[in-house]
């Protein structure tokens, strides 16, 4: 409201101010007092004059300058009127407002820089009834306006005592107001000079709230608008202090504070107990007792006397300290004791993981060979399998049984060398690597430390991360491994690294060189059983609050679950399916429903919904022209029947089932085998131009590739083309040449045990396959013969029944 009150800090042109002076009480406009009709006009930018209200101002503009010395020569009188937009220069009629007020000319000054400065008294309210000339100045008809009297004087009285009221609150809530103010109010006995002076400084900036008061002529509306504008002011001033004292407190509460902390400083260095100081000792105490290399002590002891120079409110004292803090938190020379009673570890790797017995063997040599040498370089092993085998597990199991610190670090996704190799100090927010920051963890230099999803790393602009695991996974490079936040060299060649990976494929061959790579291949369905049987279903009764009593799973049931409810290399899908009937058994349970504890085969439909998978079974064909391949999947072994028909036409070869480019070239081959030998075969030479063969691999919506079908094609053509049908129970798998000899091929466990499964009594193989029949364990292939050969003749005259 009165912000401005007596604060004179210079005019614009025209008046861009607020008022500033109130008259004397004897000097109040005279409501009997004559003006002329016509007067000069005066045009303010950026105030409103009130009635017996003084203001000075700077008078600049031509036709201002000349219609105040006009006014001044003839009766000090001029006529005040507002603008309505501030910036235009040279105002019309339709660009000023109607009414304004008539001024008296008290002084007129010439100021020292040449500007014209006129003193102006408020006298009364007019409006512009005509607009007589624009030049050389600005000259109008006014008419003087009267204000009209409240009919309730009472009324009228009380409002002139809010306004007051509210004035003095106001004046003692603005900082910019001085106190004296509120006794030049008191002084004021006239009711109409008072609202006009307090309309004068009320809306601040705000010429259209001042010129609409000064358009009210009556007296009781114009005091309540001026009321309601006070206490809209008062309300922001009120805000406005609650939010200064506000701010203040929590100032003074911070310089509080510092004033204290400062003390209490001074008084610690004057009792020697610097809080600095007394992180440094600790430092200097755990370093007497660390054991560590001699270069980590000296570069530790370099490092320490350099923050001992440093001043503590620097930001690189905390970045110092952080820094000797890691080294003196890494495990230089600590390594836990290895537990070097074979049998035991065996035991407990046995215990963990059913199978597996490559990474077991290969995890009890290196043991031995420590527990003779003493001292050895750990391999740095890469186990590769599908998902869900027990990869990431087995690590678990090998750190207990070696009963050493386990650290697993996730790669999957990552593409910021850093992540491996740390930040320069230099940077703001630097740490150190992954790898240091884990071995910290572990508290010891040789734990077992899982590399999780390896071939899952990311490149980008960052850099290279499977690059910077080229120095942390070679034996020969990590004795001397240089994360570059510690920047010094970390021995981890004690450590014993365990890579996983779902594929090869996408490691860098650079990497893979280093790692000892260790196949892991999907269980069979009877791995599967014995591992529901001795892990999964104890673990999972646990885990539902069940007791043995409650429930019993009894092998061929287990059978039926992993054929018909799962799909898979490992046991995650049989896991889940497996809760699935804990959870039905403990609903009967809790809510004391009766059932059968002995799961019984029927029972899984309601229990687990219909079965969304059916195994490939054994059915016997009395056609020529049909055998039985094996094939190898991601999620074990399979039975895959290749269909020959012969047809008249021109000897063309249509292969459909939607296979491969290797798979279409095993049937070429088999065909051009066959021509070559068609005489010995029993086959008429000139039946391959007038036939057309067509070669099916039933499910055609899956994808087939590979080369193990070659002897099974071969199988089919020569049925169908000699009429000879293939023996019943018989499955085959091998590649061919063109010169007849039978080639090895992979996946025979998963394959020969998906025979077992499906029925077959009788498999052909290459003779070299021989070694890997014999790594299945005896019990699961019981009943089975295998046939092992080098060339076609000898699969013919195995697979095709003699002719009559």
């Amino acid at each position: 409201m009165f912000e401005n009150y007596l604060a004179q800090q210079g005019f614009d042109e025209d008046g861009d101010f607020l008022p500033l002076i109130s008259i004397e009480e004897d000097e109040e406009p005279d409501e009997n007092e004559v003006f002329p009709e016509v007067l000069p006009l005066l045009a303010l930018k950026n105030t409103v004059l009130f009635p017996g209200i003084v203001i000075p101002i700077t008078v600049g503009r031509d036709k201002s300058i000349k219609a105040i010395h006009k006014a001044y020569n003839d009766n000090r009188l001029v006529g005040v009127l507002s603008q309505r937009d501030s910036e235009i220069e040279d105002p019309e009629r339709k660009d000023l407002y109607s009414i304004g007020s008539v001024a008296r000319i008290v002084k007129l000054l010439k100021m020292p820089d040449g500007t014209t400065t006129a003193i102006l008294q408020g006298r009364r309210r007019f409006q512009l009834v005509d607009l007589l000339r624009e030049n050389p100045y600005i000259e109008g008809h006014i008419e003087p306006l009267e204000y009209q009297q409240p009919e309730n004087k009472l009324e009228f009285e009380a409002i002139i005592s809010s306004i007051m009221d509210l004035a003095k609150q106001i004046i003692e809530l603005s900082p910019n107001i001085p106190s004296e103010a509120i006794v030049m109010l008191k002084n004021i006995q006239n009711p109409v000079f008072l609202l006009d002076f307090i309309a004068s400084n009320v809306g601040g900036d705000k010429m259209e709230v001042k010129q609409g008061l000064l358009e009210i002529s009556d007296l009781k509306e114009k005091a309540n608008a001026i009321l309601e504008q006070m206490n809209s002011e008062l309300q922001l001033l009120e805000l406005k202090d609650q939010i200064e004292n506000k701010v203040r407190v929590d100032i003074e509460k911070q310089q509080r504070d510092y004033y204290l902390n400062q003390q209490l400083k001074t008084i610690q260095e004057e009792l020697g107990q610097s809080p600095q100081e007394e992180d440094l000792r600790e430092l200097k105490t755990r370093a007497e007792k660390k054991k560590w290399p001699k270069e980590v002590r000296e570069a530790f002891k370099k490092e320490f006397d350099k923050i001992q120079r440093m001043n503590p409110q620097v930001a690189e004292y905390s970045i110092q300290l952080n820094y000797l803090e890691l080294m003196l938190d890494l495990p230089w020379a600590t390594y836990s004791k290895d537990h070097f009673d074979l049998a035991k570890v065996k035991a407990t790797l046995d215990k963990d993981h059913f199978g597996l017995e490559k990474v077991k063997e290969r995890i009890l040599q290196h043991l031995a060979v420590l527990k003779l040498k003493g001292d050895m370089k750990s391999p740095i092993l890469c186990l590769v399998g599908p998902p869900g085998v027990g990869k990431t597990s087995l690590g678990h199991s090998i750190a207990r049984a070696l009963k050493r610190k386990f650290v697993r670090m996730s790669l999957g996704g990552l593409h910021d060398e850093s992540e491996i190799r740390g930040h320069r100090r230099t940077y703001i927010g630097a740490m150190p690597g992954r790898i240091i920051q884990s071995l910290k963890k572990a508290g010891t230099s040789n734990p077992v430390f899982i590399l999780d999803e390896i071939d899952k790393v990311g490149k980008d602009f960052r850099g290279d991360p499977s690059s910077a695991l080229l120095e942390v996974l070679d034996p020969e490079q990590n004795t001397s491994f240089h994360d570059n936040y510690l920047d010094l060299e970390y021995d981890l060649s004690k450590v014993l690294f365990i890579a996983t990976a779902n594929s090869l494929a996408t490691i860098q061959p650079a990497l893979l060189d280093r790692m000892e790579i260790i196949h892991i291949s999907g269980y069979s369905m009877e791995e599967k059983v014995e591992i529901a049987k001795r892990y999964l279903i104890p673990k999972l009764r646990k885990e539902h609050g069940l007791e043995a009593r409650h429930l019993r799973l009894t092998p061929k049931v287990l059978e039926k679950i992993i054929q018909e409810y799962t799909r898979e290399s490992g046991v995650r899908s049989l896991n889940r399916q497996l809760a699935g009937v804990m959870r039905y058994v403990a609903k009967k349970v809790a809510m004391d429903e009766s059932y059968k504890a002995s799961i019984r085969q029927s029972d899984l439909h309601d229990i687990l919904g219909p079965k969304p998978f059916s195994p490939d079974m054994y059915h016997q064909v009395d056609t020529p022209g049909v055998a039985i391949g094996l094939a190898w999947t991601s999620v074990g072994g399979d039975i895959l029947f290749i269909e020959c028909s012969l047809s008249p036409g021109k000897g063309k070869l249509t292969l459909t089932g939607n296979l491969g480019d290797v798979m279409k070239e095993s049937a070429t081959t088999a065909l051009s085998f066959i021509k070559a030998h068609s005489e010995s075969l029993g086959i008429a030479p000139e039946i391959f131009d007038r036939t057309d063969i067509h070669l099916h691999v039933p499910e055609g919506a899956i994808p087939k590739d590979g080369p193990s079908a070659g002897i099974t094609m071969l199988t089919a053509l020569t049925s169908a083309f000699t009429g000879r049908k293939v023996r019943p129970y018989l499955a085959m798998t091998g590649e061919i040449t063109l010169r007849g000899k039978v080639l090895s091929v992979g996946g025979i466990q998963e394959k020969i045990l998906a025979a077992k499964r499906a029925g077959i009594r009788e498999v052909i193989l290459c003779k070299e396959n021989e070694k890997h029949v014999q790594e299945v364990t005896p019990a699961y292939i019981d009943g089975m013969t295998f046939h092992y050969v080098n060339r076609m003749e000898e699969v013919l005259e195995i697979a095709l029944e003699k002719q009559h």
